[in-house]
């Protein structure tokens, strides 16, 4: 690949990374910025999966891949965000950016200011699905950061987990267990690009590989990062999720004393080969 990373979700620590920071095109791994703000709008209230979703003249006229929608048909979310995991869809991903940001321009501004608040400042994207265009840009860095963003909304796995399809052999044998997401991209300038994620024993690792020359070396390079990594390092839980780190006072508050809980497991990654901190 021309450029790659390897990423543990929780913490967000590199274990691997390869011309991570040079800017290059994402072709439909795009899309998982798009999924991103819609399952973002889907959290806040703003959107529900029952929605309705009627297709304009664009978003049917789209090019690249698609689910073939036509103008005037109407959709519920689900089945768009569906369609955006899954195949890809060009037409649907606009479908989307209409409904979500009133126009595509309009969900183009709010993809950028989201990235740049996560700290994505090598991405700028210029359409929601990912066709070469001028100006559209991002970095396995950045892409790792937007898929470690996105797999907070834990639901999205219940769409890209399809995608498992992609690392299995010609029998139907898995190359790599566990994965289960995130996204699939190709064109003529950005070649093949993947961004995938796994989860073994609690451990769940992000990769990036992008510019392949083939289907068959993303899907290798991928496969071989990831078994890296679970080869490699491990996962030791600190503290777990809701465990109380004790009381702190509390100046001139309803209670003197305020527990402190833990919102997600306290962890750090070591290599298998370390002994396990107590």
């Amino acid at each position: 690949a021309k450029s790659a990373i390897l990423v543990d979700n929780l913490s967000g620590k590199v274990l691997y990374e390869k011309n991570a920071d040079e800017k290059l095109a994402p072709a439909s791994m795009t899309k998982l910025a798009s999924m991103l703000i819609v399952m973002e709008a889907i959290d806040n209230g703003y959107l529900k999966l029952e929605d309705k979703v009627t297709i304009s003249e664009e978003a049917a006229n789209m090019g690249g891949s698609q689910v073939f929608l036509q103008a005037g048909e109407v959709y519920t979310v689900h089945d768009l965000l569906k369609s955006v995991a899954i195949a890809s869809g060009n037409d649907a991903v606009v479908a989307l950016s209409e409904k979500v940001g009133g126009s595509v321009s309009g969900f183009i501004d709010m993809i950028n200011k989201r990235l740049k608040e996560l700290g994505a400042t090598n991405t700028n994207f210029v359409n929601p699905h990912g066709l070469d265009a001028e100006g559209h840009y991002s970095t396995a860095r950045d892409m790792s950061i937007i898929a470690r963003e996105l797999l907070r909304h834990e639901k999205i796995l219940e769409y890209t987990s399809i995608y498992e399809e992609y690392l299995e052999k010609n029998d139907g044998s898995r190359i790599c267990d566990g994965v289960d997401g995130l996204k699939t991209g190709f064109t003529k300038t950005a070649g093949y690009c993947l961004t995938a994620t796994a989860k073994k024993n609690n451990f769940r690792l992000i990769s990036v590989v992008m510019g392949e020359d083939t289907t068959e070396n993303r899907s290798s390079d991928t496969v071989k990062m990831l078994n890296y990594g679970f080869n490699t390092f491990k996962i030791n839980i600190i503290k777990k999720k809701g465990e109380s780190l004790g009381k702190v006072r509390v100046e001139k508050g309803k209670q003197d004393f305020a527990n402190i809980v833990l919102l997600n497991d306290a962890t750090e990654i070591l290599k298998n080969t370390d002994p396990v901190s107590e």
